[in-house]
């Protein structure tokens, strides 16, 4: 059995990189009793503090003694440089690549610089990382993209960015979710109609069978059912055996079940268990949505 020699001076070395503190970090260099790339007991460097911490003259301090500038963490992958962008520290993130850090290094999960870069809203770092060379549509261990990853936490000026550099509109997730389908889910009714005038699938449906109009209408959410309608999705049963207007009665979102039954949706189609949407407002002791259904299913409907 070995033991591992522990020391004091590992701790001061993070400790002096996370505090941006310069003559801490030189004395503990120049003692000589502790390697620059010393890890905490998840794979952090020195550097990755440093980095993480926008101290730009630690970083160029720790770099000039030799720190691994492609150093990552066990547990994680991530680097110096992914902490630099995740955090949008731009100068920081300059120097990196200026030294060498790898521009496509990636985490487990297969995450890069520019891909934390877009899900982190930090714009001016993903830019650069483009105009250096970032891949735009590399994908994650699920299946997302830079793009899915912007649309998913609303980020508009990021998604207006990736669609400008040529982003895959349509790529999906693992799963089949596309960006358009997550931005459905979440409301960001801004990115919705961005991707849509930039020719996303409206009835792209996911593995599941949803389509972004079943889930948008299940979430309630009106005006993006409003722009989806334009497109001309699908209103009838879908590969999962019910239709958007079943979805919508199911949670109770009555203005967005009106306004499908005005646009062409039948209160009366049964799922494949055979209810329809009257039945599943009972179901759901909804009385008052049950009553709007029964009176506009006795008028004709719009095709």
């Amino acid at each position: 059995m070995s033991l591992k020699i522990e020391s004091p001076y590992d701790h001061m070395l993070h400790l002096a990189a996370l505090q941006g503190n310069l003559g801490k970090l030189r004395l503990v260099l120049d003692s000589g009793r502790v390697h620059i790339d010393v890890q905490d007991a998840d794979g952090t460097t020195p550097l990755m503090l440093a980095a993480a911490n926008n101290h730009v003259t630690c970083l160029r301090e720790l770099l000039e003694h030799g720190a691994d500038i492609n150093a990552q963490r066990h547990t994680s992958g991530a680097s110096a440089l992914y902490y630099a962008a995740q955090n949008g520290h731009l100068e920081v993130l300059k120097w990196l690549i200026k030294l060498g850090a790898d521009l496509n290094l990636s985490t487990h999960e297969g995450s890069t610089a520019f891909v934390v870069a877009c899900h982190s809203n930090q714009l001016d770092v993903a830019q650069y990382l483009f105009e250096e060379g970032a891949d735009v549509n590399i994908r994650i261990a699920d299946g997302s993209t830079a793009l899915f990853l912007a649309a998913q936490e609303g980020h508009l000026h990021v998604v207006h960015f990736l669609l400008k550099i040529g982003a895959d509109t349509n790529v999906q997730r693992k799963d089949g979710t596309s960006p358009l389908w997550m931005a459905c889910q979440q409301g960001h009714s801004e990115v919705v109609k961005l991707l849509l005038e930039h020719q996303a699938d409206a009835d792209c449906p996911r593995a599941d069978g949803a389509t972004p109009l079943f889930k948008a209408a299940q979430k309630g959410h009106l005006a993006i059912c409003r722009m989806l309608l334009q497109h001309r999705p699908r209103l009838g049963l879908l590969d999962n055996g019910i239709a958007v207007l079943h979805a919508a009665v199911s949670k109770g979102r009555t203005d967005v079940c009106l306004f499908l039954c005005q646009n062409g949706a039948d209160a009366l189609l049964c799922d494949s268990h055979g209810q329809n949407s009257l039945d599943i407002a009972l179901a759901n002791n909804d009385l008052l949505l049950h009553t709007l259904l029964q009176e506009v299913s006795s008028k004709p409907r719009t095709v």
